[in-house]
């Protein structure tokens, strides 16, 4: 049903995003890793599961990663020959600079033959060296693949210092994306001006709404913090100083981040946007993990009516 949710630009799409392991582990771990990560999204509520294409991203900033960049094995080989016990939709990322263009285009033609979806990310930051441009990528699938359901990326953070997010996805809905995932939310005041500048654009031009997932991480300690800081995450300072000081950190992310979801889906609701959640874990710590299994579910309970 997440195609056709997507299609019909229904409201309250729940998706869990899980990031594949890493490429050096042996064939037994690896084979851990997957059990764990079946039996912990058999039981979820969703619509879909994300896997992350994931890249360096060395040239976001100057400083240094909290966490060391490992490589993991590609999202789509993770999905077809690893996750094939899960018969759910599964939206596979693509971070499009690390492709060349031939390989680019062989991944578009095999991938007529399932039904996944999919999400084309562009450079980390203006400066990093990229085999395939964004553009490109998007026209590869439009003469390739064009069946393919396709989302992009929006990022409510970048609306606060360039005020035009909205027009990027504008030109991402021009080139096929149907719906979009955002970075991880801890600003809503950026969440609700992306969307009020989205909301009135869509108004204006008269065109429709497509959906809008936006990804809540919880957090559970300083380093998380610093981590989603180094992503580009937008952290309040009264928030920042909240977390860093509270007893239970991951328990005071979790009441927030059940807070920003609340604010958000009623906002929307107001305005007919069609708003869903995405639920991940940036922390490999089972504490974490085990608070987006339980985030999910909560978030579930709150869409559902009545």
């Amino acid at each position: 049903m997440f195609r056709e949710k997507v299609l019909s630009a229904q409201p309250g799409i729940l998706t869990y995003g899980i990031t594949p392991p890493k490429k050096d582990n042996t064939p037994e771990k690896i084979a851990g890793i997957t059990q764990r990560h079946i039996e912990r999204i058999r039981s979820l509520p969703i619509d879909a599961l994300i896997v992350y294409d994931i890249q360096n991203e060395a040239e976001r900033n100057g400083s240094e990663r909290p966490f060391p960049f490992l490589p993991t094995l590609d999202a789509d080989v993770y999905v077809n020959h690893y996750l094939g016990e899960l018969k759910i939709p599964k939206i596979i990322y693509r971070c499009v600079g690390k492709y060349s263009r031939e390989e680019f285009t062989s991944w578009l033609g095999s991938a007529r033959e399932s039904d996944n979806a999919s999400v084309f990310v562009g450079a980390a930051a203006s400066g990093q060296k990229v085999r395939l441009k964004l553009s490109e990528a998007y026209g590869l699938y439009q003469q390739i693949h064009p069946n393919l359901l396709l989302g992009g990326v929006a990022i409510p953070e970048r609306h606060i210092r360039r005020t035009d997010e909205h027009a990027r996805i504008r030109e991402k809905m021009e080139k096929g994306c149907r719906f979009f995932v955002s970075q991880a939310v801890y600003d809503v005041a950026a969440s609700k001006n992306f969307l009020s500048d989205f909301y009135y654009h869509c108004k204006e031009s008269g065109i429709g709404l497509v959906p809008v997932i936006f990804t809540l991480t919880p957090c559970g300690s300083a380093r998380t913090i610093e981590f989603m800081k180094w992503l580009g995450i937008s952290i309040p300072k009264w928030l920042e100083n909240d977390l860093v000081n509270a007893e239970d950190i991951l328990g005071e992310s979790m009441d927030f981040l059940m807070e920003i979801a609340a604010d958000l889906t009623a906002f929307a609701r107001g305005k007919g946007i069609p708003v869903g959640f995405n639920i991940e874990s940036l922390s490999i710590r089972k504490a974490e993990i085990d608070a987006s299994v339980q985030l999910a579910l909560d978030i579930k309970k709150m869409l559902q009516p009545g």
